[in-house]
């Protein structure tokens, strides 16, 4: 089972959060984490990312889960830093396949699960209860260590101004009387984010000065001493047609860039996914071209009128989320 999405609703400065108004809403903190699936409808608990892969292995520290019989969760898992969470600490965390590093990172940097909905409880299918009365049965369960219930509010412009205020990521409002709505995104959850954040694929990248993609400038395969300078984006539009979003080259250092050239090197190809002369030649001078397999969360600070972010930071990679899950450019 997928889960249900929110639609986006940008702010405003000008007139405020943009976030829906009325008593048929609630509001609750946008968590800045990986969306996961908690299941244990059968033999053992299965944590699913929105791809429906699984990532168990990746959070030891939740397996309290396991308590909760028959049910099917739906949450954010976050880790926090400075007291508030940090998609930069989970970064690390959400890819973790070995069991003993994944019990070591836990140690260092403990994960959260943020519940926030019930698809299945006891076995029985809760998905076309309203929200109010989804909310209620979450109430009433005993949570184990680690995993908290998301807090809920009735005013969501004062919401808005504590998110803002301790740097959160935004709110999210839900219709009180909505259905659960597997793999759609619907109206009836809106998303107002504070700061403008986007997943993109990496269509291409550009090694570090000194550190040529190929002979003359042309595109080749990564080759094992390359370092990464930067990214190149992309997303597909509303038509599956894939758009270039831009050039990012902060947040690529240290083990990050590493662990991106290992991911993007077997992925080499001789031209871009991209459509003929949608990236600039500047962008394009010696890349590397590659298929859009890796997936990356990127902050920025607006879109220009021709789609491009403007200034695009790497936040880290993302293996929790698919093309189909996207934001069209």
């Amino acid at each position: 089972m997928q889960p249900m999405l929110a639609t986006r609703a940008d702010a405003d400065p000008r007139h405020g959060s943009a976030l829906p108004r009325g008593p048929q809403w609630v509001y609750e903190v946008k968590w800045d984490g990986v969306r996961v699936l908690a299941d244990t409808t059968g033999d053992r608990l299965r944590l699913r990312a929105r791809t429906g892969r699984e990532v168990t292995a990746a959070y030891p520290e939740l397996g309290g889960l396991a308590a909760v019989q028959g049910a099917v969760l739906d949450g954010e898992v976050v880790v926090m830093a400075g007291g508030v969470p940090s998609f930069e600490a989970l970064a690390e965390r959400m890819h973790v396949r070995d069991p003993a590093r994944a019990q070591r990172l836990a140690a260092r940097a403990p994960a959260t699960y943020m519940v926030f909905d019930v698809l299945m409880l006891y076995g029985v299918d809760v998905t076309r209860s309203p929200w109010q009365e989804r909310r209620a049965t979450l109430e009433r369960l005993t949570l184990p260590e680690r995993v908290e219930l998301s807090p809920v509010y009735d005013d969501g412009e004062a919401l808005w101004e504590v998110t803002a205020e301790h740097g959160l990521e935004g709110v999210v409002a839900k219709r009180r009387t909505a259905t659960y709505q597997p793999g759609r995104r619907s109206p009836d959850w809106v998303k107002v984010p504070h700061r403008a954040t986007r997943t993109a694929a990496v269509v291409g990248w550009r090694p570090e000065t000194g550190s040529p993609a190929g002979p003359g400038g042309r595109a080749a395969a990564p080759s094992a001493g390359a370092r990464l300078g930067a990214v190149l984006l992309g997303a597909p539009d509303e038509h599956g047609t894939w758009r270039y979003l831009g050039k990012a080259g902060s947040g690529l250092a240290g083990r990050r860039g590493e662990e991106l050239v290992a991911a993007l090197r077997p992925l080499a190809r001789t031209t871009p996914v991209l459509p003929p002369d949608d990236v600039p030649p500047a962008d394009a001078r010696g890349a590397a071209w590659c298929e859009p397999d890796v997936v990356v969360d990127v902050a920025y600070l607006h879109r220009t009128r021709a789609g491009r972010l403007r200034q695009p930071v790497v936040r880290g990679r993302r293996t929790d989320v698919g093309v189909d899950a996207w934001e069209v450019p």
